[in-house]
């Protein structure tokens, strides 16, 4: 699994577990619909901090709470 991926896959978990759409995620971040699903459909190849730190603050979450899944502890070196 690459981070994309990871990040996509926790996205989707979190808004799972909050029983909260994408539009819902974006309207209570900040963010554009777009931002997110860009993201999530892998047109955003690489998700800048800033936007992964703010759906955490929307969903009232650190950083932390959001990288310490298993699936990212689990993620190769991206340079080999």
């Amino acid at each position: 699994m690459d981070t994309v991926t990871a990040v996509r896959n926790r996205i989707l978990a979190l808004c799972g577990e909050r029983e909260i759409t994408i539009n819902k995620l974006a309207t209570i971040s900040a963010l554009p619909p777009s931002s997110i699903k860009n993201i999530l459909y892998g047109k955003s190849q690489n998700p800048k901090l800033i936007t992964i730190k703010m759906i955490c603050d929307g969903l009232g979450i650190t950083l932390g709470e959001f990288f310490s899944t298993p699936e990212f502890g689990a993620l190769e070196q991206e340079i080999k």
